[in-house]
């Protein structure tokens, strides 16, 4: 089937070749573990491996921050804004979930437009002040996430984690709503900090169920090797495997 790549070597092996066209894709983490990265990445090569343009949306960053960022990692995001091939809007999630309400939108014009392909959401946790019901917020999403479809977008929805080191993530039902659920988590191994990836769910595929760990360089996300002979890597209590069940069962 039909594959958006997110043009990270490593990432799009581990989703069997992409996400799907439509889909909406969660990646939660803690600050600092990359999700804006991920995201900001996902856009730069939609736009420059694939020519597909694509749209930001900020409930917390004014545009010129997107531009430092990206900077840093020498994607160009104004001159891509100047040739009509990316826009970044700075909104709420009020303001955002009202206009995808309306028929010719500012941002189904942008869509028309661009002829975008991709969006990034930067935060889906801004939702969570609209309502303290979890049901009601739950089809506040929904119907969010089904307006960014009906445009024909593959989104990235980022979502914080208040949990630095292991512990159970908190989705208030999202997890069911989205198609695939990236998890990034910070792990301490012998006195170090190293940064690790989970493909959750991938709805409607298989998709690769290892940890793997990443770094952030100075070309965005990079996707490394696999935990091996560790145990409890996304609970933050890593252990090592007895050498017998990794010679039975990881080495095999």
């Amino acid at each position: 089937m039909e594959r958006i790549k997110t043009g990270i070597s490593g990432l799009d092996e581990m989703l069997a070749g992409g996400f799907f066209p439509r889909s909406a894709n969660l990646v939660e983490g803690a600050p600092g573990t990359g999700k804006t990265t991920l995201g900001m990445q996902f856009i730069y090569n939609g736009i420059v491996k694939y020519g597909e343009p694509g749209i930001i949306i900020t409930f917390e960053q004014f545009p010129e921050q997107y531009y430092r960022d990206a900077a840093h990692f020498g994607w160009d995001f104004k001159k891509f804004e100047e040739e009509g091939l990316l826009k970044v809007f700075m909104t709420s999630p009020e303001v955002s979930r009202l206009d995808l309400e309306n028929i010719d939108g500012i941002i189904e014009q942008a869509v028309e437009e661009m002829g975008a392909k991709r969006i990034l959401i930067d935060s889906i946790s801004h939702f969570e002040r609209l309502t303290k019901d979890p049901n009601e917020l739950r089809s506040i999403e929904y119907a969010f996430i089904n307006s960014l479809k009906r445009l024909g977008l593959t989104s990235i929805l980022t979502r914080e984690s208040a949990v630095l080191l292991g512990g159970e993530t908190d989705t208030y039902g999202l997890s069911y709503v989205v198609d695939s659920y990236i998890l990034l988590r910070y792990v301490e191994m012998e006195s170090r900090i190293y940064k690790a990836l989970l493909v959750l769910k991938l709805r409607g595929s298989d998709h690769a169920k290892d940890i793997r760990r990443f770094e952030i360089t100075d070309q965005g996300i990079e996707i490394l090797e696999r935990f091996e002979g560790r145990e409890g890597i996304m609970s933050g209590s890593p252990r090592r495997m007895a050498e017998s069940f990794i010679e039975a069962f990881v080495r095999r």
